[in-house]
């Protein structure tokens, strides 16, 4: 089992960095409402690819993120905001990328590299409504696990509330 990642229980550290639609400044964490953060190691590149459209098909065929419409879904690397609108007009993504040229992201958030320290790390990152890193998913292989996980994090702030 892997170890608990050392930011859950605590405030999502609080972050201002550029996304797309190019110009806009994004303020992590909003607060009010949940948000999925997911870091990817570079736009365009197969595993990427395949981790970015799982979530933009989830928002609109999963049930569970279908119940959840005012979930934050935002993807962020390292790349260029120019490089990441291409990408999200190529494959039509929904939702924020935040630009994170300087890796500030990346170290608030505690986010190791993979394959031996030769690329950046994968992770997804459940924000509740109230600001709190729920959990964490640290899949570098199996994409479609961090989908999976933001719905079992949804799925479980809805047993909670009732």
């Amino acid at each position: 089992m892997a170890p608990k990642h050392p930011l859950v229980g605590q405030p999502a550290p609080a972050l201002e960095l550029p996304c797309i639609p190019e110009g806009d400044l994004y303020r992590l964490p909003i607060g009010e409402k949940p948000i999925a953060l997911f870091f990817f190691p570079q736009a365009n590149t197969t595993g990427c690819t395949k981790e970015a459209c799982a979530f933009r098909d989830a928002q609109t065929s999963n049930i569970t993120f279908k119940r959840h419409p005012d979930l934050d879904v935002v993807g962020i690397s390292s790349d260029s905001t120019a490089k990441q609108q291409s990408f999200a007009d190529q494959y039509k993504l929904p939702y924020r990328i935040i630009s994170d040229a300087e890796e500030s992201a990346r170290k608030a958030y505690k986010v190791d590299k993979a394959f031996m320290g030769l690329v950046p790390g994968r992770a997804t990152f459940f924000i509740d409504a109230k600001g709190i890193i729920r959990g964490v998913c640290t899949k570098n292989i199996d994409f479609s696990a961090h989908t999976k996980f933001v719905e079992e994090m949804l799925i479980l702030v809805e047993k909670e509330d009732k």
